[in-house]
Parts: structure tokens; sequence; C-alpha cells
């Protein structure tokens, strides 16, 4: 089972439609985020566009959530105790797990995003042990 503590920042997201067929970058195409998963099984995570500034009539995507974690080597389980989004609060948060190219790569599952169902992809570097 590979060792996934540590503070990680978000360099890559990519987002698929439920047909498995590539949609625009998520988060503008300049993601920013931080995860940080301690020893103790504590994690917080956090995304955004990273734009400067956005064009007229956009929302800019901001998600933030923390809780206790489960790693089994393939599934990262967040028990959400705090979220931006209070409907995360006591749900558990999945996601899959695997390594590509010495980046940690979260898969949450198929959801809506917009309105439109999306399979994204977050592409972590570690740049800390914590």
């Amino acid at each position: 089972m590979a060792d996934i503590h540590g503070t990680y920042r978000l360099v890559k997201a990519i987002s698929r439609d439920a047909a498995g067929n590539l949609l625009p970058t998520p988060y503008g195409g300049h993601p920013l985020g931080r995860v940080a998963l301690g020893a103790d099984g504590r994690m917080i995570a956090m995304t955004c566009d990273g734009r400067a500034s956005l064009p007229a009539g956009t929302t800019r995507e901001y998600s933030t959530y923390t809780g206790l974690y489960k790693f089994d080597g393939k599934t990262l389980v967040t028990r959400v105790d705090a979220a931006s989004d209070p409907s995360r609060i006591g749900t558990d948060q999945v996601r899959g797990v695997r390594f590509e190219d010495g980046l940690m790569v979260l898969s949450p599952p198929l959801r809506p995003y917009g309105g439109a169902p999306e399979q994204r992809e977050l592409y972590w570097e570690k740049i800390s042990d914590i």
C-alpha cells in the first residue's frame, strides 16, 4: 500500500462526460488546490478556479472539506465533518486513487457539475511530508 501522507498541490484537472469524451478543462484551465493528508487520519482539501479574473457571468468554482479519512491502497474515503457545501457534512467522500508519473490522481465519482454529469480526475504533486 502506498503512503499518501503529506501535502499536495493541484497541478492538473481533466473532465469527461458519462460516455468518456473529454470536456472543457475544469477550473478554467488554471486549477488551484491543496490536499493535506495527516498520518493521524485527518485530511483537508481545497480546490478552486485559480484565474486572477473570470469572464463576465462566470462563477468561480470553489470547494473545501475536511474530516477523518481511510485509505486502502486504491480508495480514499473521507467522513466529512466540515465543508464549504453543508450538504457534504456527515457524508463519505469517496475518491479512486492511482499513481501516475510521480503524481497522485484522485477520481471522484461521476456527478453533476453545472447540470451535466462529469467524471473528473485531479492530479496532485506532493510538495511536503507535512
